[in-house]
């Protein structure tokens, strides 16, 4: 009774009060006089969220599941029996319903457009984007004109997920529907990865736009020119506008725009065209009057678009506002579509939609029913000539359409899932390239404490590779030890699963080229000798995560669990998309926040790593093009970078040779970037750094638990499981 009452006194924030008295944790310290309550808290070393991912999440953290949430989907999806599943899907297939006829009696065209759209979302500049999460249920996706009347089909589906519940995500069931759909039509189909781990809101893709986020982050000036980093030519459209370039029948401009808008995915040239044909050999288009389809679900929740044109179904349903269909035989697979292409001459005209469409010249038969896009014809008219040929091709290879497409629609419908050692189920298949599998790690590993002891012998020996910085007259590699290890595991993106050290591909170009990774190839040398020493026993990935983890024991912080038992790549494919995005000039607050979004990093976390890793070692203009040092003790773990940032005067210095702008102490040979000062200036961040400025204690407790955390973040073990969880749970002092 005493401690819950002074619990409920201490101004604890109400998801730490909630979670404390909830889990009646141990108070170790009341310190009845003082505001501050030191409680006995599991630190746990890997996860998804920071302190254990339960209650309400810090400020500046998308929602995600608890912990305890995700165990049980993990033992839930587990235990999914996926076929029962596609048979219930099947039997809906042929069961149309009044609130929303099936065309031609069949929803599998309809369930393979609501699982192209999830899944097409998806990016390689940022990772996000995709079907896991299910994010098309919430906005911004949910009111993409492109995804105009999938309320419907989410609706059909919804008795199937009441029925199995939890072990089924709105991602899985999404992506199975389109997967089950293309089979039951009889498409070819490479296999299903299931897991996909359902969002709690979309907050994760607001980034994606339309909203206030995107067009501070990636603005668009003229909606319909979108570039890179955005995934689409524009806001709204999964791809491109259909119709045209700005809505014009422009046959070439659409291919460019469509080589564009594919790659910003990573789709080559086979597989846009097999999932461009293989999409459109199913269903029609919907368009009966140019009223259009009505108030989107942002609009009215309630009766989003309710169709303006009739009855607004059926024959009278609005979607996209073109109306046709591809083929004669919209619910069964084949390449006619190519066919079509190849075969006949196309004229554009407005149909009833209003909008600008293609028919077959003097068309008879059933070629008067069919019709295509602007971006359809475009196959024929690229300016490159690649898509003619495959457009040839596929029209007299049904096999090479086959496997082409059934290739491609799993990269499409998986790639945002990451390794395949996330994906559950019977029908998964090999690791495919996009998921760069690693090779099996090492079957006896090395013992790290030899490895440590090895670590801290060379940690104050210069080496003539590259001669150590010196302090105090001494050598010291410690700051260039936690750097390196810093670089190899701050790729990691929870929006797709890619990155982190796991693989240790910084070895490897074009990671290795990197401006932010200078000198880091001749800190492996300087480590060479320790990993000649273990030899096969002791991978790249796990020395260069133990050394910087030992090095920063050595320079003062808490002890760090360290978990081994990481691989080596064979070479650095898929870190084309993982460049960094912000440097010392050029990173303001909300670049650095949504830097730390990809990451999966709360802003707390965000703010003392880069505190502490800040606190050790100077910069040197030769590799970064700044100088100095940020502390007085490089060498020393401590809260001084903090201090030092939020007591200081910063005054403007120009650094000699490099012109590079930074901050230098008035008075003092201190140095700052600029993304340092965005941390004082920027209300959130500079609430956090107040913290740490204040209580040391707090800064190594809290820097131990992210650095650990990060350092794991890409050691999967099934959909939401890590590896490293399991054994690394350990009790740690945190002051509140």
């Amino acid at each position: 009774r005493h401690w819950r009452s002074s619990l409920a006194a201490s101004n604890l924030p109400p998801w730490l009060l909630r979670q404390t008295i909830g889990r009646k944790m141990a108070v170790t310290a009341l310190r009845w006089q003082f505001p501050l309550v030191v409680l006995l808290l599991p630190v746990q070393a890997g996860g998804l969220c920071p302190f254990g991912g339960e209650g309400e999440p810090p400020a500046g953290h998308p929602r995600v599941p608890s912990s305890r949430q995700l165990q049980a989907y993990t033992e839930a999806v587990q235990k999914l029996d996926i076929d029962a599943v596609e048979k219930d899907i099947r039997d809906l297939l042929t069961s149309s319903q009044d609130f929303w006829p099936a065309d031609f009696g069949n929803y599998g065209p309809l369930f393979v457009r609501l699982a192209w759209h999830c899944a097409g979302s998806y990016r390689t500049s940022d990772g996000r984007g995709g079907c896991e999460g299910g994010h098309q249920r919430f906005d911004p996706e949910r009111s993409w004109a492109d995804n105009t009347n999938l309320d419907k089909a989410r609706a059909l589906l919804v008795p199937i997920k009441v029925k199995y519940g939890l072990g089924l995500s709105w991602g899985d069931l999404i992506i199975l529907a389109g997967t089950t759909a293309i089979k039951a039509m009889g498409g070819p189909v490479l296999g299903f990865c299931a897991g996909r781990v359902d969002s709690e809101d979309g907050s994760q893709t607001v980034e994606l736009g339309p909203s206030d986020v995107q067009e501070q982050l990636y603005p668009c000036p003229v909606n319909g020119t979108c570039k890179t980093p955005l995934g689409s030519t524009t806001v709204g459209l999964i791809y491109l506008n259909p119709e045209g370039p700005m809505g014009e029948p422009i046959p070439e401009g659409s291919a460019r725009d469509i080589r564009d808008a594919f790659g910003r995915m990573a789709m080559n040239d086979s597989e846009t065209v097999a999932l461009i044909g293989g999409g459109h050999a199913f269903g029609k288009t919907h368009g009966a009057c140019p009223a259009g389809a009505g108030p989107s679900p942002k609009e009215d929740p309630s009766n989003p678009w309710p169709g303006m044109c009739g009855t607004g179904k059926g024959k009278d349903a609005f979607t996209s506002g073109f109306e046709f269909k591809w083929t004669p035989n919209p619910t069964q697979w084949d390449n006619v579509y190519f066919k079509e292409l190849l075969e006949n001459e196309w004229e554009k005209y407005k149909g009833p939609g209003g909008h600008w469409q293609w028919r077959v010249k003097n068309a008879a038969g059933l070629l008067k029913e069919v019709g295509m896009l602007t971006s359809d014809v475009s196959l024929m008219h690229d300016p490159e000539g690649g898509y003619q040929k495959l457009v040839e091709l596929f029209a007299h290879d049904q096999a090479s359409f086959d496997h082409a497409f059934s290739n491609a629609w799993y990269k499409l419908t998986t790639r945002d899932m990451g390794p395949v050692t996330r994906c559950v189920g019977k029908d998964v298949p090999q690791a495919q390239p996009f998921q760069y599998p690693l090779p099996p790690p090492p079957q006896k590993l090395a013992d790290f404490d030899l490895v440590k002891q090895a670590i801290k012998k060379i940690l104050k020996t210069s080496s003539p590779v590259l001669p150590a910085d010196k302090y105090h007259g001494e050598p010291y590699y410690g700051a260039l030890f936690v750097r390196l290890a810093w670089r190899c595991a701050s790729t990691f993106r929870s929006t797709d699963w890619l990155g982190g050290c796991n693989g240790a591909r910084l070895r490897f170009s074009p990671e290795r080229e990197w401006p932010a990774n200078a000198a880091l190839d001749k800190t492996l040398l300087v480590l060479k000798p320790i990993k000649d020493k273990f030899g096969d026993a002791l991978t790249w990935a796990d020395l260069i995560v133990l050394a910087g983890s030992t090095a920063l024991e050595d320079a003062g912080s808490p002890a760090l669990t360290f978990c081994g038992g990481r691989s080596d790549a064979l070479d650095g494919l898929g870190s084309e998309y993982l460049a960094p995005h912000i440097g010392g000039e050029t990173s303001d607050a909300s670049r650095q926040k949504n830097a730390a979004r990809i990451m999966g990093l709360s802003m707390r976390e965000w703010t003392v790593l880069t505190g502490g890793g800040h606190a050790l070692g100077s910069m040197h203009k030769e590799r970064s093009g700044f100088e100095g040092a940020w502390t007085t003790e490089p060498t020393k773990l401590t809260n001084d970078y903090f201090k030092e940032l939020l007591l200081e005067t910063w005054e403007e210095h120009s650094v000699p040779d490099t012109g590079k702008k930074q901050y230098k102490a008035k008075g003092k040979e201190l140095y700052m970037l600029k993304s340092d000062l965005a941390l004082r200036f920027d209300p959130e961040f500079s609430a956090i750094a107040q913290d740490y400025a204040s209580d040391s204690a707090r800064f190594l407790s809290d820097f131990a638990a992210a650095w650990t955390r990060l350092m794991n973040s890409d050691r999967f073990d099934g959909p939401a499981g890590n590896i490293c969880d399991k054994p690394q749970r350990r009790e740690a002092e945190l002051v509140i």
